[in-house]
């Protein structure tokens, strides 16, 4: 399998108030069993998320060449965002819980940002973070409260910037003809499973890789595996 896999660097965005450590825990091993160089750069700050990740995949495809670029949740909107406008410098896409498509409207996830920004907002990260805990697995919050104090006094300008900005639409999928995996985790109601299959139908060259939450919160490379695994049948 390896061996039919051509030299590729790989660079893999993280999702709304998340961060590259998280990405790394998803990506690194599926990746590196295929030979397969990750990149996942650190979150711009506050509203420069968006137009800052854009910038970076510029950046390191004049640096490394085409890339396979990928995403979790907005990381994913991003990269596919920038595969659609750069075709002849994308290899491929690891599309992991993609959120919605086209504005964001009321998506689930873009409805928890915004609330999530106000929380901010109002009580600070830390205060934020307390009072969003109840019921959460102690593996997100674990996640949440390293990746929300990293990005500091920028955290509720990110999330808003994230909740507004618009995915890709299916009409501009369909035109991306590269290889492409989506992952998607059956049991998310904030990543619905049926945007991963809309994203997959409109994509010329895609399949959907399936796992779910309870599995991503005793093993994160769940995920990673079953985005990469459907990239591969893509193939």
């Amino acid at each position: 399998m390896t061996s039919a896999i051509p030299p590729t660097t790989a660079v893999v965005l993280p999702g709304t108030g998340s961060d590259e450590v998280f990405v790394r825990s998803v990506f690194s091993g599926p990746l590196r069993a295929l030979g397969v160089r990750l990149l996942a750069p650190p979150p711009p700050a506050g509203d420069s998320l968006a137009d800052g990740y854009l910038a970076e995949l510029d950046r390191l495809s004049g640096e490394h060449g085409p890339l396979l670029v990928g995403g979790i949740s907005f990381g994913a909107h991003l990269s596919a965002e920038w595969a659609v406008r750069n075709p002849g410098r994308c290899t491929g896409l690891l599309a992991a819980l993609p959120a919605w498509n086209g504005p964001a409207g009321r998506a689930p996830a873009s409805l928890a940002a915004r609330l999530s920004a106000d929380l901010v907002a109002e009580n600070g990260v830390d205060g934020a973070l307390a009072k969003s805990s109840d019921g959460v697995p102690d593996w997100l919050s674990a996640e949440l409260g390293r990746a929300w104090r990293r990005h500091g006094d920028g955290l509720a300008a990110s999330l808003r910037t994230a909740a507004s900005h618009p995915a890709p639409a299916l009409e501009e999928l369909k035109g991306l003809d590269v290889p492409a995996g989506i992952g998607t985790c059956v049991d998310d109601p904030i990543h619905p499973a049926e945007v991963a299959r809309a994203w997959a139908d409109a994509l010329p060259r895609a399949e959907v890789g399936e796992s779910t939450l309870t599995a991503l919160g005793a093993d994160r490379e769940s995920l990673g595996r079953a985005t990469v695994l459907a990239w591969l049948k893509a193939r």
